[in-house]
């Protein structure tokens, strides 16, 4: 397994589906707490880690919910997209596409600009040091009513040249995407990038209406699509790409382990899967660990990994230029491999 192992380390890989605030690290969360003055219900950076057994997604977003109760100032959310971004550059991750969560911070009274002014900073810092290309995806809280979201997106028109596009996270169950229909419509007028996170608890259905309905690009998750054969076929048809979060989908539940995992399924069927890492703080890896753990699990060949990472690069929004500079050079690096 070591040859896979060096190969997705040295291979130029993006990350389509990393929520920012689910990259913040308990040390970070206590560094946090202490600067600003908050107290945490944990002793410990040990009892916050024990504190993430999730028997499905709701056990974890009510944690979640809470760790980001630390981020106040700009430089709070500077810090946690640096300390993301630094690891990333660490595994050889080139381009990123970051959902944030705004309402997550304007309910608890943080400014809309306090959040994207700390992430940007971080973003253009990264490039200039790292040379890792960053962009923001503002997700709608699904949990939350639809004039919510209306009242989000109108913050966000502002910002319009630092904002990609936008998605839909939070509590799947019982809020089909349909429900912000009018919102998705408004920000595609707007000119924003459409995705949203159907099919993780959601059933296939809440995929098609995502597609239709909201009429993303983009499908975040999507894993459960595999129990709907017009859907698969839609996929492969269509090549809408899914970001796929393996050990996210094992900590929450989703599946039962890695090695009944969908996507070699989603490979097979000829799916544009890319891997990624979701909310890495909270469910034990980043997206090179995601590679390496799905590749042993579901004894992917280089052949497969390859494929799995130019679906990441095609899948992304970086310029046509940019993809093919990216794509020589993952064949590059597989000459260099052996084959």
């Amino acid at each position: 397994m070591h040859d896979t192992d060096t190969l997705i380390a040295q291979l130029p890989k993006c990350e389509l589906h990393i929520h920012v605030e689910g990259s913040l690290e308990p040390e970070l969360m206590f560094a946090l707490a202490r600067r600003n003055g908050i107290r945490l219900p944990y002793a410990s950076v040990d009892a916050v880690r024990q504190a993430y057994r999730f028997r499905n997604l709701q056990d974890f977003l009510d944690i979640y919910y809470q760790g980001m109760s630390v981020l106040i100032t700009e430089q709070d959310f500077y810090d946690l997209a640096w300390a993301y971004l630094e690891r990333a550059h660490a595994d050889n991750v080139r381009h990123v596409e970051m959902f944030f969560d705004p309402q997550g911070h304007t309910s608890r009274g943080i400014p809309f600009t306090t959040v994207l002014e700390g992430l940007t900073r971080a973003i253009g810092d990264a490039a200039e040091k790292f040379g890792v290309k960053a962009s923001l995806i503002m997700c709608f809280l699904r949990h939350l009513d639809a004039a919510d979201a209306g009242r989000t997106l109108d913050a966000a028109l502002a910002f319009k040249d630092r904002i990609a596009g936008v998605g839909l996270d939070s509590s799947e169950t019982g809020n089909p995407p349909g429900k912000f229909k009018h919102v998705f419509a408004r920000a595609r007028a707007a000119g924003f990038f459409l995705t949203a996170h159907a099919g993780e608890e959601g059933p296939p259905s809440y995929v098609w209406e995502a597609l239709d309905v909201l009429g993303v690009a983009r499908i975040d998750h999507g894993v459960r699509s595999m129990e709907d054969e017009p859907l698969v076929d839609r996929f492969a048809r269509e090549r809408i790409p899914l970001t796929v979060c393996p050990l996210s989908n094992v900590r929450l539940r989703v599946v039962k382990d890695l090695a009944h995992h969908p996507l070699r399924r989603m490979l097979d069927k000829g799916l544009v899967a890319t891997v990624n890492s979701d909310d890495p703080a909270y469910f034990g890896g980043y997206v090179q660990a995601n590679y390496r753990v799905s590749a042993q699990a579901l004894r992917l060949e280089r052949d497969e990994v390859a494929a799995l990472v130019r679906n990441g690069i095609t899948a992304s929004l970086m310029p046509k230029s940019e993809k093919a500079a990216l794509l020589a050079e993952v064949d590059r690096v597989l000459a260099a491999c052996g084959s």
